[in-house]
């Protein structure tokens, strides 16, 4: 009973102060991009930069075929700035590239030098046939290089119809997927929740040792404990409002909001005593903020390898953010992953509470400094 009204009495205080509504504002901020700017799914179209070096007749085919595969059969006139001068092109838009047809081999270096564009040089020989010339920027595989060397060397129709003979098994049937925009949903409740309330618990913290909350505290009959949970109580409900707010527009019914309810409150618990934790070892939030920063940098990593996948290294899925990423991304897939999404829950309870008990002593130990 005193640590409900304890815990009330901390949300009361809270939401008079600025940094309660600083997660509320962000999650309509981030509904507002996802609902009127972010698209359901991005172009993932490369451009390209051609010049052909070779008669007009012969550049005429080769631009009738890949008018061919454009997506409404004819090219556009487009200026483009080159050597600071701004230079008619020819574009072809297809449905996974935009092709620009320059008008100079100079062109085309100038793409790949300065504006790291792919960009290639294609020219007809003596015998009739083309020789390709790509510009690299250095950094492509042994692979990718090798790939090019070979491209060509058969006919594309024979290409495709060693493709097309391929047998192709599927691993698994009726698997669900994102989209793009739902895609980025994982990420975002882990940064405005779980990160966003490691450096708001903190910044609570310093605020009351600077109004003297704390000193109040070490002559009070009031556990320290009950003020540390009731902190983190008051971010656990302004995590549940924030997330739920930019999930269930976005999702509808798709989620399983039991579930996420259970991470979400696993999650903030964790993030906020490893919050407490970080802010016992300093006086103010400018002496934190070092700390804070180092530990939400290492928190952001994950985020790569979960948008590149190619990039997954080993120590990644040791980093906190990482599973809970991943748990979410099973949560609003809806694909009834409970087993999953619990043992990550219980893991952060467990850890979590570990890291509360290791809080309660640091500030029972220094409560009046």
């Amino acid at each position: 009973m005193k640590l409900f009204s304890s815990f009330v009495k901390e949300l009361k205080i809270a939401s008079r102060g600025f940094y309660f509504y600083i997660d509320i504002f962000m999650a309509v901020l981030i509904l507002a991009v996802f609902l009127f700017v972010v698209p359901d799914d991005f172009e993932n179209k490369t451009d390209e930069y051609l010049y052909l070096d070779m008669p007009e007749d012969a550049s005429e085919i080769y631009l009738e075929t890949i008018q061919e595969e454009t997506i409404d059969g004819k090219a556009e006139s487009v200026t483009l700035e080159i050597k600071d001068q701004d230079k008619e092109v020819e574009l072809y838009t297809t449905d996974s590239k935009e092709i620009f047809i320059l008008n100079s081999q100079e062109d085309a270096r100038y793409m790949a030098e300065e504006e790291q564009e792919i960009s290639a040089v294609i020219a007809m020989n003596d015998e009739g046939t083309f020789d390709y010339t790509y510009y690299l920027q250095g950094y492509e595989s042994d692979k990718y290089k090798n790939l090019l060397e070979i491209f060509h060397v058969e006919p594309n129709e024979n290409v495709q119809e060693f493709v097309d003979n391929q047998e192709v098994r599927a691993l698994s049937t009726n698997v669900e997927t994102l989209s793009d925009k739902e895609s980025i949903l994982p990420t975002v409740l882990v940064f405005n929740g779980a990160l966003m309330g490691l450096f708001i618990i903190a910044a609570y913290i310093f605020l009351d040792k600077q109004e003297g909350v704390i000193k109040a505290y070490a002559v009070s009959p009031s556990p320290v404990w009950q003020y540390l949970l009731s902190k983190v109580g008051v971010l656990m409900v302004t995590t549940l409002v924030s997330s739920y707010l930019v999930v269930i527009p976005l999702m509808r019914l798709q989620p399983d909001y039991l579930l996420m309810l259970v991470l979400l409150v696993t999650t903030a618990f964790f993030a906020s005593s490893l919050g407490l934790l970080i802010a016992s070892f300093y006086s103010n939030i400018m002496q934190a903020f070092g700390a804070l920063y180092i530990v939400m940098m290492l928190m952001i990593v994950p985020s790569v390898a979960f948008f590149i996948p190619s990039w997954s290294p080993a120590w990644i899925s040791f980093i906190p953010s990482y599973p809970m990423m991943e748990g979410f991304r099973s949560i609003l897939l809806g694909n009834n992953d409970w087993p999953y999404v619990l043992t990550v829950s219980g893991i952060f309870l467990v850890v979590g509470s570990a890291i509360f008990a290791l809080s309660n002593y640091r500030y029972k130990k220094t409560l009046i400094g």
